[in-house]
């Protein structure tokens, strides 16, 4: 540029630039991912706290490890209690509102956390805002994670529902696994007290980025009763639960299952898991697409079968941390390949409805496997919790046979009664 003049070659250059900055703008992938980082800071936050509350309830405040799982576990009730409503609210109000109100929820966590570490004197005090903290966190995800899935269905439309819900999972699993490693340094080198300050920080970090990105119209039209929609989601959900059990004793007890083997570095063995679940959705994603979301989960499942009981054999930590990768590869899938069909199901304005409902209980299962897990951990040891989850894993992989089964009988007599009308 000379005196103020554009040459033409830096002319075209510059419009070649802003064509491309459009184009990167309304690709499906940078949609997507805009409406996923809400979901990835929520997930840092979650991930940060599964691996430090076990501890600090256990071995902290001295508490039993029932105490331990309720603590951890009052999270994914109060997420139980409220995925519906949030699947309403998006349907309702629109998902973007929806994960703004998550957002301003956890604030409110990050505070009761913050205030619960200088309460560490006072036991019965500090357990109080530690479970007011995880109750608030609770609604705070469930908002933010079906919105977000909600949020992105939105912009880019059904037609990539699969890499949707994949990605979904990318951002919640790969934050908790970043988040897991950082929690622990972060309480090794600061306390307790800088693990709230962290949580408040990107919990407001969260709030700011998701207010600059646009929303997407409420559909309108007649919403289905929620007990229709209950039963279509049912043993779809009853699926995930079982599957989601294994998941909920390698966050919650495998830091304090190291400890008691005095293994080190529990850390690595979670952040092969998130490794894992990352790298399995990234590379086999489209096999939903490709085998149908029935066969992929029965798959997922049987591999998390497997993992589980080597977990519960392992006699070294080696053979515990590749355990707990196998874990991560058969978990991967789980989620999106039986949402991929529960989406498929239901109309636009019952969408939301539906997550939240399938999501809710992958919530039942977090909740109830703590203090469960608990339980056999206190009456039969750390090991044998591995061996209840490997079966809740086989269960649900049955459940899904069944249900496959009865969806290729229906399938068979629908073509029959098309052919006879063809030949008619």
């Amino acid at each position: 540029m000379r005196g103020g003049l554009v040459s033409p070659d830096e002319r075209r250059r510059g419009h070649g630039t802003e064509a491309l900055v459009r184009k990167m703008a309304n690709s499906v992938s940078v949609r997507i991912a805009q409406t996923s980082l809400p979901m990835f800071l929520c997930y840092l936050v979650i991930g940060l706290l599964l691996a430090v509350l076990p501890t600090f309830v256990h071995l902290r405040l001295g508490l039993s490890p029932v105490w331990a799982g309720i603590v951890v576990s009052a999270q994914y009730a109060a997420t139980l209690l409220t995925r519906p409503r949030a699947g309403l609210m998006t349907d309702l109000i629109g998902p973007k509102a929806t994960v703004l109100s998550g957002q301003v929820a956890s604030l409110v966590s990050g505070s009761f956390l913050f205030a619960s570490a200088w309460l560490q004197h006072r036991t019965i005090l500090c357990v109080s805002a530690l479970l007011a903290s995880r109750l608030v966190l609770g609604y705070g995800e469930s908002s933010i994670a079906t919105g977000s899935i909600t949020w992105s269905l939105g912009r880019v439309g059904l037609e990539h529902a699969t890499q949707v819900i994949s990605w979904s999972g990318i951002a919640s699993y790969s934050a908790m696994a970043l988040g897991a490693p950082l929690g622990i340094w972060i309480e090794r080198h600061y306390g307790f007290a800088a693990i709230g300050a962290t949580v408040l920080a990107l919990s407001l970090l969260n709030l700011t980025l998701a207010v600059l990105i646009a929303g997407v119209p409420v559909v309108g039209g007649v919403h289905m009763q929620v007990s229709k929609l209950l039963l279509r989601v049912l043993a779809k959900g009853l699926g995930l639960a079982l599957g989601t059990v294994g998941f909920g004793v390698i966050a919650s007890f495998l830091t304090l299952y190291f400890a008691r083997r005095y293994w080190s570095d529990p850390a690595v063995a979670l952040v092969l898991f998130g490794t894992a679940f990352v790298a399995t959705r990234l590379l086999l994603a489209n096999s939903i697409d490709r085998w149908g979301g029935f066969r992929v989960a029965i798959a997922s499942l049987l591999v998390e079968f497997m993992g589980l009981l080597v977990l519960w054999m392992a006699r070294s930590p080696d053979a515990a941390v590749a355990a707990t990768a196998l874990c991560g590869c058969g978990f991967a899938l789980l989620f999106p390949a039986l949402g991929v069909e529960v989406v498929r199901e239901v109309d636009g304005q019952d969408r939301g409805a539906a997550l939240g409902l399938y999501t809710a209980f992958l919530d039942l299962a977090m909740g109830v496997t703590g203090p469960v897990a608990g339980y056999v951990i206190t009456r039969f040891g750390y090991a044998d919790v591995f061996l209840s989850a490997s079966g809740a894993a086989i269960s649900g992989c049955l459940i899904l046979i069944v249900l496959l089964y009865r969806v290729r009988m229906h399938e068979g007599r629908d073509l029959g009664r098309w052919v006879r009308a063809s030949e008619t």
